[in-house]
């Protein structure tokens, strides 16, 4: 394991999490270099007899060292905005492998994302097929894209994280697809090469996955017969994570069961995993501060708050609790405690109702948060953002610097 007691101390792969916190201060986000390779491996493995791209998706962390390592992985990578495209080539990922994804793309995203020759656009509404016309037009390229198809598949996840059902927001109805792709075939300067689907994330049971990829290669099948033939089929991301007593399906089951719906399509697969590759490969460390015993509930009030993990607060997340250190001594009495950080919110918690064995100064591993941690943290109460380390074997390296409270408002102006 990654992430393990050695000598009774917690470690990321070789290298203690008190040598960490010793040199990078806390909170502090820790990576491990194996969990990540392991993970994109697994894919890699299920996927092996099929053409396939297997493209991460940036949203669930886009720290630069973890993006070059993917790339050098061979890894494709799934894109929501310019930022993270201009990420991606920072990184060293190569553009011919990027999918743009997302439902808001601006005009200088559109032809941001031309200009640098990504794979395809993923198109989610008739409005941006027209928009992406335009832009194409105006720059004289041809724009490579695909529909982003909702099959109307429950992906039985948090409603905040389901995203192909009719009431979501995200892709274009079932019914309207084939109306749109004959619109698109028919237009200069568009390219029509894919197809696609994303269902929502967290996801435990493979069925669903199955599901949509039936729903959509059904589809694909039907744009063949018309003329329209596709170079790739998009299924998505959205293999959940080991969150308390609810473990997943491996990812070969999942990719097992997705090959099955696809059958003998000779379409390229795309699959945009973030989570099930990143997520259990970030500990989010942090110190506790004070201990405060209450009549109704026992508080560890540590350094870390929901503005460096807000997971908790969004989606009332479930993160594993371990104590860097084990307690051998039996003066340290076992309670039960919520852990919260020192942001002025009720809503700031990063775990409730623990049993822990713990004191003042202690340091804790709140684990599984190498996915939508940092990325998602924010400044709120002027708050700096915590320092980034990749661990791999015997080394930990910084890979990204702590925020300095002077780099919080070095963009503002006192007006007078």
């Amino acid at each position: 394991m990654a992430f393990a007691y050695r000598g009774g101390v917690l470690c990321a792969e070789q290298v203690s999490l008190e040598d960490i916190a010793r040199r990078f201060g806390t909170p502090c986000y820790v990576y491990s270099h194996a969990v990540l390779e392991g993970n994109y491996g697994e894919f890699a493995r299920a996927l092996a007899a099929r053409p396939a791209l297997i493209a991460y998706s940036v949203k669930a962390n886009g720290n630069l060292a973890l993006l070059a390592l993917l790339a050098r992985l061979g890894a494709g990578f799934d894109i929501v905005s310019g930022g993270e495209l201009a990420r991606v080539l920072k990184a060293g990922g190569d553009a011919r492998k990027v999918v743009f994804s997302g439902i808001g793309k601006s005009e200088a995203e559109i032809a941001q994302a031309l200009q640098a020759r990504i794979l395809c656009l993923n198109l989610e509404s008739e409005a941006e097929l027209e928009r992406v016309a335009a832009v194409a037009a105006r720059l004289g390229v041809e724009a490579p894209v695909a529909f982003r198809v909702n099959p109307d598949v429950d992906a039985k996840t948090h409603p905040h994280i389901s995203t192909g059902l009719k009431q979501n927001k995200f892709g274009i109805a079932y019914a309207d697809a084939e109306r749109l792709y004959r619109d698109a075939a028919k237009r200069p300067g568009i390219a029509v090469i894919g197809i696609g689907c994303h269902i929502g994330s967290m996801m435990a049971d493979p069925a669903p996955y199955a599901a949509a990829a039936a729903r959509i290669a059904a589809l694909a099948e039907r744009l063949a017969r018309a003329g329209i033939a596709l170079e790739h089929i998009d299924l998505g991301g959205g293999i959940g994570i080991r969150a308390g007593d609810k473990t997943p399906a491996p990812i070969a089951e999942f990719m097992r069961g997705a090959l099955a719906a696809l059958g003998d399509r000779k379409e390229k697969l795309i699959v945009d995993p973030g989570r099930s590759i990143v997520g259990e490969a970030g500990l989010l460390l942090t110190r506790i501060e004070y201990l405060k015993p209450g009549e109704a509930k026992n508080f560890v009030i540590v350094d870390a708050a929901m503005n460096d993990l807000i997971r908790p607060a969004l989606y009332d997340a479930w993160h594993e609790v371990r104590p860097v250190r084990e307690r051998a001594e039996s003066g340290v009495p076992a309670r039960v405690y919520d852990v919260v950080g020192p942001v002025c919110e009720s809503a700031d918690f990063l775990a409730r109702e623990r049993t822990l064995a713990v004191r003042a100064g202690d340091l804790l591993a709140i684990l599984s948060a190498g996915a939508y941690g940092m990325v998602m943290g924010s400044n709120y109460n002027a708050r700096p953002r915590p320092a980034e380390v990749l661990a791999s074997g015997g080394e930990a390296q910084l890979a990204r610097e702590r925020e300095t409270i002077e780099q919080l408002f070095a963009a503002e102006r006192v007006l007078h």
